[in-house]
């Protein structure tokens, strides 16, 4: 089994078409089921942000399994397949490792170095447990994908280089609107982005919050955190005039605020939603800057956090490639573990047999001398074995480590799934490390 990786993000896809892909609650938790029921996938996590649509999948077979998990993507979607398929990205094995390791880590990030991307994989993670369509495979894989991106986190400044969209998008609003502090902002929306928005919004020194969502216990819950206040979603356009600065980030399918629900006048907008909640028209009224996740794409955010940001990309990547080379070697390591347990468990039966044989041959040896002789064979069998077994699995750490292990197979004639074999690993590891 292997890992696959299909996906489309804001490297490959323009925003409205990641609108369109774009799956979230019921119809995230169908698509994956939808592709585990395929006889070639074993497990899948989902990883589905205004950024990326990435499907993960443990599979023993690689076409068949991008066939139908593009055909998958299309069906929810509504997007024909020769029009999704241009934007898609494929990594398989080591690639797809890679990948996910550096997408923890915030290397693929629309605003690099970015925390948020793991809170979302940890939920994507959440959910296929809940789901049950983890297994150990992916889970092991992206739990460690979350140790390294905490790692990149601590160990390196890409905190300070990078920003979460919010960060970025407030700092866009400074060059707007001069310093955010004494104005009015309008929080659009009670989520975790919401929430992520109000509590810059109040470090940033915004004493003036409203939340608007339309269940209005969650933004009265949202408020009190920030010390704002709550307002009712049907007064969202009064909200509107009174507000210097908003924030929308709600999971409507349609548009939120209309242009014609906004005052021209010296307002800023960032629109944090997928599919958008602000209407693109908005743009075109006096004094009014609206700032989307299109236009981050398009190059809006350039320059806005860039200090330290190269020496800080290149010392994560530097730890991606060294938790990829070790995930990878110990993977391999692991892979050769049933042949080695087979080979020691099939010369442990030979050494059985051949012991049994000696007794019924010659049954006058006393107890003392044929313990002796018994302990004897059983060290010279075990010494002969330790260095070639030792020794495959160091080779095993190789991308040619598979090879080594049929060697074995092939020259002993083993079957590593024999339950005699599994059984015996705990006593056989004991007697190797004797």
């Amino acid at each position: 089994m292997s890992l696959l990786v299909v996906g489309l993000s804001h490297r490959t896809a323009p925003v409205a078409l990641l609108e369109r892909v774009s799956v979230s609650g019921d119809a995230l938790a169908k698509l994956l089921h939808d592709v585990q029921r395929s006889d070639c996938v074993a497990e899948v996590m989902i990883v589905s942000t205004c950024n990326r649509v990435e499907v993960y999948a443990v599979v023993d077979r690689f076409h068949a399994v991008v066939s139908e998990v593009t055909a998958l993507l299309a069906v929810h979607s509504g997007v024909p397949v020769e029009q999704l398929v241009s934007h898609l990205y494929v990594h398989y094995e080591d690639r797809a490792v890679e990948h996910l390791f550096s997408v923890a880590a915030g290397l693929d990030s629309m605003v690099v170095g970015e925390g948020q991307i793991l809170g979302q994989v940890r939920q994507a993670l959440r959910l296929a447990q809940d789901e049950g369509t983890l297994g150990p495979t992916l889970n092991e894989l992206v739990q460690q994908a979350l140790r390294v991106g905490k790692r990149s986190h601590a160990e390196t400044g890409i905190d300070r280089a990078g920003a979460s969209l919010v960060g970025v998008g407030l700092r866009l609003a400074e060059r707007a609107l001069g310093p955010i502090q004494g104005l009015r902002a309008l929080v659009v929306g009670a989520g975790s982005m919401s929430a992520l928005s109000a509590a810059t919004l109040q470090r940033a020194g915004v004493t003036d919050i409203v939340v608007v969502n339309r269940t209005h216990e969650r933004a009265v819950r949202l408020a009190q955190t920030v010390g704002g206040r709550a307002a009712e979603f049907g007064g969202l356009a009064a909200e509107l005039a009174g507000a210097d600065l908003v924030v929308s980030c709600t999971g409507a399918t349609d548009v939120v605020v209309t242009a014609d629900m906004v005052t021209p006048r010296r307002m800023f907008l960032l629109d944090l939603a997928l599919p958008h909640d602000v209407d693109p028209a908005v743009r075109r009224l006096p004094g009014v800057t609206l700032v989307d996740l299109e236009s981050m794409q398009n190059g809006e955010i350039a320059g806005v956090d860039d200090d330290g940001r190269a020496e800080a990309v290149a010392a994560v990547r530097a730890i991606v490639a060294e938790e990829v080379a070790a995930y990878l070697s110990a993977e391999r390591a692991a892979r050769v573990t049933p042949t080695v347990v087979a080979l020691r468990s099939k010369a442990a039966d030979v050494v059985e047999a051949e012991l049994g044989r000696l007794a019924s041959r010659v049954p006058e040896i006393e107890g003392r001398v044929r313990d002796e002789v018994a302990q004897t064979v059983r060290r010279v069998v075990d010494k002969l074995l330790h260095e070639p077994t030792v020794r495959v699995k160091q080779l095993a750490a190789s991308s040619a480590g598979d090879h080594y292990a049929e060697a074995l197979r092939e020259l002993f004639n083993l079957d590593p799934k024999v339950p005699d074999a599994v059984r015996r690993v705990e006593t056989i590891d004991m007697e190797v490390d004797r």
